[in-house]
């Protein structure tokens, strides 16, 4: 059901998105407590600001309101995904190539189901990451399909 929402929402807040010149990142409806969130992440080249997430948020809110795609209470979320920004699509990761990641797995590689290091590339939906293993900086090869989580990782 919450993916259902999720996706319904995608659909209504794509075209707000665009006109705005602004990228959708991501959709999620999730229960927190006894309270249901829809938040709606939004981002563009040098970030978003709180002006640019009011104005989606209002008119997403307008079409929601009118469209009534979702039964009961919820709030209404807008903002940017923040710096561990997630990585969704394949274009997410080839436009952060050379920036710190991190991957967890639906399945062990190298005996590892999650992995944190710098991205070197996709390709063929593949996806190499350098990371370090104790003193050695090691590379894993990732098939796109197996990754169930992914997201940029600030490294300290």
């Amino acid at each position: 059901m919450s993916q259902n929402i999720a996706k319904q929402t995608e659909e209504i807040v794509k075209p707000i998105v665009e006109e705005l010149s602004l990228e959708l990142v991501d959709v999620v409806y999730e229960k927190e407590g006894p309270n249901w969130f829809l938040r709606v992440y939004i981002d563009k080249e040098n970030g978003v600001d709180i002006e640019e997430c009011g104005i989606v948020s209002e008119r997403l809110s307008e079409v929601l309101d009118e469209k009534d795609p979702i039964e009961g209470a919820y709030f209404l979320e807008v903002s940017s995904p923040g710096v561990e920004r997630p990585l969704k699509k394949e274009l997410d990761f080839e436009k952060n190539v050379g920036k710190n990641v991190y991957v967890k797995l639906y399945e062990p590689i190298a005996g590892d189901k999650e992995f944190t290091g710098e991205l070197i590339g996709i390709e063929n939906q593949i996806v190499t990451i350098a990371y370090r293993d104790k003193t050695k900086t090691k590379k894993v090869e990732i098939p796109y399909e197996k990754i169930a989580k992914a997201h940029l990782a600030v490294m300290f």
